[in-house]
């Protein structure tokens, strides 16, 4: 059964297109959400994630390429392990690596395209894939499978080496050793010891990158054939020379590429740094190693020959008895002559010796340090001191953007002038994004702005209506913006409390919009007071700091309760003979409105003096009433 390739690996490298295909494993072009860059993305293949044995080599690769870093090896950033469900439930392991995208060309399908490359060029790019394993070595890593298409060079012309131990390019249909006891390799490039079955070493690569160098100058492997017959003539069959298939490839180059694939490993180049000078003496018009040059001759048919001895006649006897033979003479003219060319010879063999020492010694300059300065001023000084620079980028948030991070070689170090200095240099912080933090607690916000590269600044406590203790109420930058990695992002968060104002004597309708606005749930009481019906007299809790969500009890004003009054007015009374008079109590006095009996005055007079002394008295008794009130009138 199949396992579909999941479209998002470790929660951040979403999953692309197909670019490489191989035997175990394949490269997908992929997308890192966190820092925002293309990567490569090495999944092994669905048909394998059920073998334990792939899995553990997959496994096994992924800890050993962690490790390297550097400049013309892919880089490896991340490695992990997802699982997927079947239809019956069970749990697949989909294990992976995330790896350095190279925009660029394998050498196969460079080769495909143009064929053979000038040697220049060819040695240029196999000087490089030296130092690639010159560095694989020292870290105890033997690649074991050095080919054209595990080689990539990028748009800008460097080189790097990929692929230690699993993947196989699409492009590569060149036949391929499986894995029988140790054998492991391609037939075209594979060692002598790789081809016996014998254990491999550093040396292996070596002779796989000579077979590499030769096809890079004339088109062609050292040897072709099936797997079988390529496997007996790497062991047994001595290896062409490549200018035999390429004239324009000079002689050194065709001694180093014999030194390369010499079949004992004792006698071939022992370290990578001794094939990578030879063919930097080539570039650079300098003569290569005599190991070179004797390899180059060791199949060639050696004819040692005598010099010739002259052999007198027989003498007679009477010649023996002679002292002064007649060709004494001469034979010590002879040997004279013989001695003097003897010591001439030595001389010119010593002096031949002498000047090709003298010509081989390297011309060591001593290299400048350029780290931390910029890369104009780094190339100038390097090439000033007869050094090559190439340079390489790669994101920094410590080093300033374009300043050299890291060289190789070290400064210090006394190498052959025209070496080539490889300079690490700062492309500054990696782009990302603030990520979305609001209304987050803030060690969720803190757990997301470290996983975008970012850094946590100032954080400060506000009361914000609505906001729970700790909960972020905003970021700076804003979340979503744009940002670098390294950016510091400074968060404002919530207190969990807010002020509640005094509101007293505000109305109802004041006082349930200023809590609105708060956030704050609202009961609300009535209480009898004399102030405004419907205005707030107090409220609980009282005024100052209240958590959030707390609910706030607003007591209104009501009316007191009304008490009855009865007004009882009176008539005072009024005699004929004589006006009303205050008495100066507050007792009231009866009024009658018909004049007495027996009465003198005329009834019109009668009437109006009545009247007017009743109008009088009534209004001085209903004053007294109401100064006095209805007690004392009543008493």
């Amino acid at each position: 059964m199949t396992v579909p390739v999941p479209k998002l690996l470790g929660g951040r490298y979403e999953v692309g297109d197909l670019i490489a295909r191989g035997g175990m494993a394949e490269v997908h072009h992929g997308y890192d959400t966190r820092l925002g860059r293309a990567v490569a993305i090495k999944i092994l293949r669905s048909d394998h994630v059920r073998d334990t044995h792939f899995l553990s080599r997959f496994r096994r690769e992924a800890q050993s390429v962690a490790g390297l870093n550097h400049r013309n090896i892919v880089a490896v950033y991340d490695s992990g392990e997802d699982f997927l469900l079947e239809t019956g439930g069970a749990q697949v392991p989909v294990p992976w690596i995330v790896m350095e995208y190279v925009e660029g060309f394998t050498l196969r399908e460079i080769l495909t395209s143009n064929g053979p490359l000038p040697a220049q060029e060819a040695t240029r790019i196999t000087e490089s894939i030296l130092d690639a394993l010159a560095y694989s070595h020292e870290m105890g890593m033997v690649h074991r499978d050095i080919k054209p298409a595990n080689v990539m060079v990028s748009r800008d012309g460097s080189v790097k080496v990929m692929d230690f131990g699993i993947a196989r390019a699409v492009a590569d249909t060149q036949a391929t050793m499986t894995q029988t006891s140790s054998v492991m390799g391609t037939a075209q490039y594979i060692s002598p010891e790789q081809a016996e079955g014998l254990p491999v070493d550093s040396r292996s690569d070596l002779y796989s990158t000579g077979c590499l160098l030769f096809e890079l100058m004339t088109g062609r492997t050292p040897f072709i054939g099936e797997p079988v017959s390529l496997t007996y003539q790497h062991v047994s069959k001595p290896p062409p020379a490549p200018s035999q298939f390429n004239e324009a490839v000079p002689e050194a180059l065709d001694a180093v590429v014999a030194q390369a694939l010499v079949k004992d490993r004792e006698l071939r180049y022992q370290h990578a740094e001794d094939f990578r000078d030879d063919l930097r003496s080539v570039r650079l018009g300098r003569p290569v190693s005599a190991a070179a040059y004797a390899a180059l001759r060791a199949e060639a048919p050696t004819y040692v020959v005598a010099p010739a001895e002259q052999v007198p006649a027989a003498l007679s006897p009477s010649d023996q008895q002679d002292s002064d033979p007649p060709y004494a003479e001469p034979r010590r003219r002879w040997g004279a002559l013989a001695m003097i060319s003897s010591l001439l010879l030595a001389v010119g063999v010593l002096g031949f010796f002498a000047r090709t020492y003298l010509d081989s010694r390297p011309d060591l300059v001593v290299v400048p340090s350029v780290v931390s300065k910029s890369i104009a001023t780094a190339t100038a000084e390097l090439k000033a001191a007869g050094f090559d620079v190439t340079q390489t980028y790669q994101p920094s948030r410590e080093t300033p953007r374009d300043k050299v991070i890291e060289q190789q070689p070290r400064a210090g170090s006394e190498q052959i002038r025209g070496t080539q200095i490889a300079l690490i240099v700062s492309g500054g912080p990696a782009a990302t994004k603030v990520p979305p933090v609001n209304g987050l607690q803030l060690d969720e916000a803190t757990q997301l702005i470290e996983d975008a590269g970012l850094t946590l600044g100032d954080v400060t406590v506000i009361d914000r209506a609505g906001y729970v203790t700790d909960r972020v109420v905003s970021a700076t930058p804003p979340q979503f913006s744009d940002a670098a990695e390294g950016d510091v992002v400074t968060l404002v968060i919530a207190s969990g409390r807010v002020s509640l104002p005094d509101l007293s004597g505000r109305t109802q309708d004041e006082a349930r919009d200023e809590l609105s606005k708060l956030r704050l749930p609202v009961k609300t009481i009535f209480r009898e007071s004399s102030q405004a019906e419907g205005t707030v007299i107090q409220t609980d809790p009282e005024p100052g700091k209240v958590d959030v969500g707390t609910t706030v009890t607003v007591v209104l004003a009501k009316p007191l309760p009304v008490t009855a009054t009865r007004t009882v007015t009176t008539t005072p009374t009024a005699s004929a003979s004589s006006p009303p008079t205050s008495t100066g109590t507050s007792e009231p006095s009866e009024t009658s409105t018909s004049p007495p009996p027996n009465s003198q005055t005329s009834a019109p007079a009668q009437r109006g003096t009545a009247s007017g002394r009743w109008g009088a008295q009534h209004r001085t008794s209903r004053a007294r009433f109401e100064v006095a009130g209805p007690a004392t009138l009543l008493r």
